[in-house]
């Protein structure tokens, strides 16, 4: 590992220790997971994908996560990393996919963040 890769990974690490600690899980949770699929998006957006190859593998319409991504950038769990054609989406950390609760529980956990 040459140092330019080892200081990319140094700072992938402070981002996500930063964004932990400025937003909670269940922050960006609401913010991200409109369904299962856009929680596969989200966690795709690692830095090392464009958003086309984001879409393909998350089996998503390339409008549709546009519109999400946006959404994310606006609600700062996800930023743009790069320009033009070498543009890349970076989200502030990956989550884990939700553990089945009740709709009931997730409701009042939702209105408790309130």
């Amino acid at each position: 590992m040459n140092a330019n890769q080892r200081l990319e990974q140094l700072l992938e690490c402070l981002i996500q220790v930063v964004a932990r600690a400025a937003i909670h899980e269940e922050q960006v949770r609401d913010i991200v997971e409109t369904g299962k699929k856009q929680l596969t998006a989200f966690n795709l957006c690692d830095g090392t994908r464009t958003l086309t190859e984001v879409a393909r593998k998350a089996r998503l319409d390339r409008g549709n996560l546009s519109r999400a991504a946006s959404r994310w950038v606006q609600n700062g769990v996800a930023f743009w990393v790069g320009e033009d054609k070498d543009a890349r989406l970076l989200h502030v950390y990956p989550l884990a996919p939700r553990k089945s609760r009740g709709a009931k529980t997730r409701k009042a956990h939702r209105q408790s963040l309130s």
